[in-house]
């Protein structure tokens, strides 16, 4: 009898766990808004609460707040523009040095591997086509879709309309001391993990610009821009920011040891600020599992795309510090943070 009541559990766990996970999928387009949108509300949170303590309407505080959050969009757009300008008015005849490296790679691997490639449509023209258009617009409108659903549950965050704290005294904990203390802990870890995760990517950003230009590599702002964003995908975005620039570097230097020299320039800034300061900065509360941290980011990214690559650290940090108020999951959390499981 009990061995078929905790089968029967069992199968009732994976039942609700696989709809849990079929919802967040199919309602993504409201997950991922609202998400974000808690990562946002709580960076402003402590300047929300000082404008209240010196008796700041709370409507008013909410537009001051709005209003630094539009600016830096402003600023990342204006930034963008910039590169976009500096790569349109660029003589840099990048594609004229691509197309001569392509070439010679083609024809070294016919003369000694008797490998040929097909001449494609030119890329440009592709771009240009109906279909990719149609695409292009597509997701412009759901972005922009994201962007103000965000926009509306960041209000709603700063206005206490959604509250944490109410949610899980209210479901989970069930205890009102517990609950504001798993409350303040996931406040703060949010905080310091979007503070230092904008600091590092700033940091990395600068540096990768910087080596872009000294070692006259093109459209430097650009890259700058680019491997700041990027940053924020964890460990997946410094990958991608030392292939794409070691393919550009491949057509753009010459010399073989510059190349090198390059490469592993721009590799010792990721190192640098990713491995090293970016660890020290987050402190004990985001040691998490080098394995758990592929695992989530192959789940979420999965299952939200990039958005489940940027939010996949501290959702699992959030998940963690709920799991570690019940006795009945430390195995989980020791399987998270990779310490040693504790046995009374």
């Amino acid at each position: 009898m009990l061995n078929r009541i905790r089968t029967t559990n069992i199968l009732l766990l994976v039942i609700v766990v696989s709809l849990i996970f079929y919802l967040l999928k199919i309602l993504s387009f409201i997950f991922i808004p609202l998400i974000f949108s808690m990562f946002i509300a709580s960076l402003f949170l402590p300047l929300m609460r000082w404008l209240t303590k010196y008796k700041v309407p709370r409507f008013l505080g909410i537009v001051v707040i709005l209003l630094l959050i539009v600016g830096s969009l402003v600023g990342i757009v204006e930034l963008i523009q910039l590169s976009i300008q500096q790569i349109l008015t660029s003589d840099s005849q990048f594609s004229d040095k691509a197309e001569m490296k392509l070439y010679d790679g083609a024809r070294y691997l016919k003369d000694n591997f008797g490998i040929t490639f097909q001449k494609e449509q030119n890329l440009i023209s592709q771009f240009f086509e109906k279909d990719n258009l149609g695409s292009l617009v597509s997701y412009l409108r759901k972005l922009l879709t994201t962007i103000l659903m965000t926009m509306f549950f960041v209000v709603l965050w700063l206005a206490e309309s959604i509250n944490i704290h109410k949610l899980l005294n209210k479901t989970l904990l069930k205890k009102k001391h517990a609950s504001i203390k798993t409350f303040i802990k996931i406040e703060n870890n949010l905080n310091t993990f979007i503070k230092v995760k904008c600091l590092v990517s700033f940091l990395t950003g600068i540096g990768t610009g910087l080596a872009c230009f000294y070692f006259d590599i093109s459209f430097p702002i650009f890259w700058g821009l680019f491997a700041f964003i990027i940053n924020f995908i964890q460990m997946v975005g410094s990958f991608i920011t030392v292939m794409l620039l070691s393919i550009i570097a491949f057509v753009e230097l010459s010399a073989t040891g510059t190349l090198l020299f390059f490469i592993i320039t721009i590799s010792g800034v990721q190192v640098l600020f990713g491995a090293i300061l970016e660890p020290i900065f987050m402190g004990k509360s985001f040691s998490i599992n080098v394995i758990a941290v592929l695992v989530m980011l192959m789940f979420w990214g999965f299952l939200w795309g990039i958005p489940g690559l940027i939010m996949a650290i501290p959702i699992t940090v959030f998940f963690k510090i709920i799991l570690e108020q019940f006795s009945g999951t430390e195995v989980i959390v020791s399987l998270l943070s990779g310490n040693d499981i504790k046995t009374p």
